[in-house]
């Protein structure tokens, strides 16, 4: 995983360098909002824009539903220890939960995986929808696959990578009595954040036209410099919608939570498993409106500011059609997928179920 980033972080570091010193090019001649306007209408003329939407929402539940099941394979009982450890502020709360954390956190991950596939695939098919249009081609489901499919292996691993950086932000936003981070550092982690997204805003497209992860880096970078404040004011408009949906959807919970009194146990601690499958809802609500509708307006209008960049610099938009390079990709999807569905069903032979059940305290 760190491989990974170490391979991209360039993006971040080379775009805060050039920030700082304020050398920003001028508006180009489209504006923001007839960019967002021809966003909404291309993806009311090619409906396969938000299908690609709701199959990454789907996506998206089904592996936080894989996820919730781990919870429902660790007892109560767990939970209550770590709870009550906590709570005499006892130094062994972190072994009480560390046999649970450790398979926990590798479950996190093996999901996160597995949702980042298609969220990829997909996000590059919009991206695809794009530069067909562009060209005058008609737009198609199986034109859009057939070039995501061509990179597959580097869509995947970037948006892996991003997909962990965007779980741990979000995670770290959420209230929480441990988080003892100043004012300095929730802004500074706030900024490297944002200076993660501003830097790779020409990530999918350049993935969708066939560049690989390096590549496609550097290629965001260049882009990046080029039209920076047009992708400033897209990113700002968009992670502000993102922060609306997501308070919103914080605050439906808190409201759910607080009229539902079956989340907690008879000894008043909390019913792990049951208060996070709960969470699906309210969840479902907020990851819908943006991964249906403002990812697609997003995803649309990078593209068509990449576009004008690639026009700039006198370069062609050729998209690759070799849908093959992506078989492998594929096959270890499903290989992965398979391996996951083994765990689940034959978790008690596996023994997993058994070491869920200890705690550090027996």
């Amino acid at each position: 995983m760190d491989l990974f980033k170490n391979d991209i972080n360039f993006v971040t570091d080379d775009l805060k360098g050039f920030i700082e010193k304020n050398d920003l090019p001028e508006t180009k001649a489209k504006n923001f909002t007839s960019r967002i306007k021809y966003a909404l209408l291309l993806g009311f003329k090619e409906k396969e824009i938000f299908f690609f939407g709701l199959i990454q929402w789907l996506a998206i539940l089904l592996a936080y539903l894989l996820w919730v099941q781990m919870l429902h394979w660790i007892p109560q009982d767990v939970w209550d220890t770590v709870a009550r450890c906590q709570e005499n502020n006892d130094n062994w709360a972190e072994e009480c939960s560390l046999i649970a954390d450790i398979p926990l956190l590798l479950w996190s991950f093996v999901c996160i995986t597995l949702a980042a596939f298609p969220i990829g695939i997909f996000s590059c098919a919009m991206g695809v929808t794009h530069f067909l249009h562009k060209q005058n081609k008609k737009s198609t489901f199986h034109k859009c696959l057939n070039a995501s499919f061509s990179n597959a292996w580097s869509i995947w691993k970037f948006h892996v990578v991003d997909s962990i950086i965007t779980v741990e932000q979000i995670i770290s936003r959420l209230p929480d009595e441990d988080d003892h981070r100043t004012a300095a550092d929730i802004a500074l982690s706030e900024t490297i954040y944002y200076s993660w997204k501003l830097g790779t805003a020409g990530m999918i497209p350049a993935l969708a036209l066939g560049n690989k992860l390096i590549d496609s880096g550097k290629s965001s970078v260049k882009f990046v410099k080029s039209q920076f404040l047009e992708i400033a004011k897209l990113r700002s408009a968009y992670s502000l919608m993102c922060w609306i949906v997501g308070i919103s959807a914080y605050v439906g919970s808190a409201i759910f939570i607080f009229l539902n009194g079956e989340f907690y146990t008879t000894s008043g601690n909390l019913a792990v498993a049951s208060f996070y499958t709960n969470l699906i809802v309210p969840l479902a609500i907020a990851i819908g409106l943006v991964i249906m509708l403002l990812r697609p307006i997003y995803v649309l209008t990078i593209c068509d500011l990449y576009s004008d960049y690639l026009d700039e610099n006198e370069q062609e938009a050729i998209l690759p059609n070799d849908p093959s390079m992506g078989r492998s990709a594929l096959i270890t999807f499903i290989l992965i997928c398979l391996i996951v569905l083994c765990i689940a069903l034959f978790r008690d032979e596996m023994g997993l179920t058994s070491m869920l059940s200890n705690t550090a305290l027996n």
